[in-house]
């Protein structure tokens, strides 16, 4: 009975048979069944580590996973030649797993992964990392949910990774003890999130803080911009958080008196400093959820004064945005941008925010259109603000040809007469 469980007590007392060693982890897995691993600050490290420990263990593997970059490296490097990796998003170093096959980039949203688990895959094993149980025999899944709900709705078997260093966090998913197949005891540390700001950022925070009023429900996503706008949004007041992650800046506006004390804060990750792992357990106003509900467009849609931050890659003159591209190769996946972008725009005094750097080490990340090597991860239709360090474009409400002028006049300096140049060849087309 899980009932008597108490915090702290040696977890093998509980269920011996339960209970596996770390190098017997890779055993659970069998040929060709599929095996999902989260990411973010629930990856469950220590069966990754054990698992590309041999290449062998991973013969006709089917792995599927949400690694995230930045936060999560992914290396196939130990993966047997028959393994199989498919994810959210892509990295550079994934280029050549890619051609190959070993690694499948899914072109789909967190909304779209979450309807991908529950129609289109089934799930053999799904390993999670939890806390400890407490007194009621509960494993929080701590400061990252994903999509582990909807994981365990359809899993055969669960390989619970119970981590001493996976704080309970109070408004976050728990899992019964009992109900896990396998458990392994590890001790591994959280990946720590941080983005050191530079004044570029800082200039694009700026000029994002006057869109964002008191009683606004903000989204943002990774990066260095949401970290240098949560400082300058201290002297607002009532502000909602609904957002795919949180990090130390949550915490931040609650000292500074900026966050409505009474609202349920919602992200699907929490991912920060270890002093933001240690605060947040006792943070009450909060709640950490799955996907299905962060991510959930019917959901989105009824939040009025929403507000959504995202980040782009590049921007061409009719206000699309490339977000996983760069000189034609993938870097990159769409993330929650496109959920969180079309929610801020219908949105009932909302907005959708889209914020870069406007020039990269090559030239422009204003560009006259989206060349032929990439891809348009936000249409123009979701997009009402474009922010660089030189200024706002306003898209709402405008034209095509008030939006290609608004975006020219962000464009770095240097940039805008040949952006001029193409839109003139650009509009005598249209």
């Amino acid at each position: 009975m899980t009932a008597n469980i108490q915090v702290g007590r040696p977890l093998k007392s509980l269920q011996r048979n339960r209970f596996i060693d770390p190098q017997a982890m890779p055993s659970l897995i069998r040929p060709d069944e599929w095996v999902f691993v989260p990411g973010s600050s629930g990856a469950p490290l220590a069966f990754m580590e054990q698992l590309l420990h041999d290449p062998e263990f991973t013969r006709n593997a089917r792995l599927l996973t949400s690694y995230v970059p930045g936060i999560n490296a992914l290396d196939l490097a130990g993966m047997h030649p028959t393994g199989q990796v498919t994810g959210l998003f892509m990295q550079p170093e994934l280029a050549v797993a890619q051609r190959e096959g070993r690694f499948r980039a899914l072109p789909i949203s967190y909304a779209g992964f979450v309807r991908h688990i529950t129609e289109q895959v089934d799930i053999d094993l799904a390993v999670i990392q939890l806390s400890p149980p407490d007194e009621n025999g509960m494993c929080s899944l701590g400061p990252s949910v994903e999509f582990t709900p909807a994981v365990l709705r359809k899993a055969r078997r669960r390989l619970g990774l119970i981590n001493l260093q996976t704080p309970i966090v109070r408004g976050s998913y728990t899992v019964p003890f009992n109900s896990l197949d396998y458990v392994c005891e590890v001790d591994t540390p959280l990946p720590i999130y941080d983005v050191p700001s530079d004044s570029g950022t800082e200039a694009i925070a700026r000029h994002i803080a006057p869109l964002i009023e008191d009683g606004a429900v903000l989204q943002t996503g990774l990066g260095k911009v949401p970290t240098a706008l949560m400082s300058m949004l201290r002297s607002r007041r009532g502000l909602k958080l609904h957002s795919g992650m949180l990090s130390d800046g949550l915490l931040e506006l609650a000292a500074a008196g900026a966050l409505d004390m009474n609202y349920l804060h919602t992200s699907c990750v929490l991912v920060g400093s270890r002093a933001f792992y240690e605060k947040i357990r006792d943070f009450h106003p909060l709640r950490v959820v799955g996907c299905d509900i962060s991510h959930d467009p019917v959901l989105l849609a009824k939040l009025d004064h929403f507000v959504t931050v995202n980040s782009a890659l590049e921007v061409d003159l009719f206000g699309q945005c490339n977000l996983e591209m760069t000189r034609g190769a993938a870097i990159s996946g769409c993330g929650g941008a496109p959920d969180f972008a079309r929610a801020g725009r219908l949105s009932r005094g909302g907005c959708s925010i889209i914020a870069l750097h406007a020039t990269h080490r090559r030239g422009s990340r204003i560009v006259p259109m989206l060349g032929p090597q990439t891809v348009t991860t936000l249409s123009r239709v979701d997009v009402d603000f474009v922010v660089t360090e030189y200024g706002v474009a306003r898209l709402k409400g405008a034209s095509v040809h008030e939006r290609a002028e608004a975006l020219i006049q962000v464009a770095a300096p240097e940039y805008r007469s040949d952006l001029q140049d193409a839109w003139r060849a650009i509009a005598n087309r249209l």
